[in-house]
């Protein structure tokens, strides 16, 4: 069952300077929003890699970090990465931390659908089950951070684009 979610809208210096419903905003010119990234890590190092569910607007099928979303309006990332943690994999995070607090990218998929987003990247635990969510992964993996960035690097086909943009920028920190 698909739930009714706002964005938040930004201006390129990005201030928030609206909001729109989040699925009529991601089309083949998407307005510049605010989203983030998180990688949750498990207690034997290894991170939590999903597979995008095929039924997904954007990307279907492709490999990814953990979840992503949008905060809504005046909801704080703490507060929509925690909503999103349990919505889409069915677990509690903790340890939250910024690691790419200027993340920005724009991507176009193959039918011609634009990401375009403001996406601090975070990093997260758990100690929880993974319990995936059918609409949102297809499947899910944990993997050592090294095989991630090896795969990521041999098939980036594989992969969402957002994802390999953020394993250049965390190995470079």
């Amino acid at each position: 069952m698909t739930v009714h979610e706002e964005v938040v809208l930004l201006d390129e210096a990005g201030l928030a300077i609206g909001t729109a419903d989040k699925v009529g905003v991601h089309t083949t010119s998407t307005a510049l929003h605010l989203a983030f990234s998180c990688h949750v890590y498990n207690s034997a190092g290894e991170v939590l890699v999903t597979r995008r569910a095929l039924g997904k607007l954007t990307w279907p099928g492709v490999w990814t970090n953990s979840f992503c979303g949008h905060p809504a309006p005046g909801e704080s990332f703490d507060d929509a990465i925690g909503r999103r943690a349990l919505t889409e994999l069915g677990i509690a995070v903790s340890n939250l931390e910024v690691v790419l607090p200027d993340f920005r990218y724009r991507a176009v998929d193959a039918s011609g659908i634009v990401e375009n987003e403001i996406c601090p990247v975070y990093r997260a635990t758990t100690v929880d089950a993974v319990v995936p969510n059918p609409e949102e992964v297809a499947e899910f993996a944990w993997v050592s951070p090294e095989s991630l960035h090896s795969a990521a690097v041999a098939a980036p086909y594989a992969f969402s684009p957002w994802l390999g943009w953020q394993l250049e920028q965390l190995r470079a920190v």
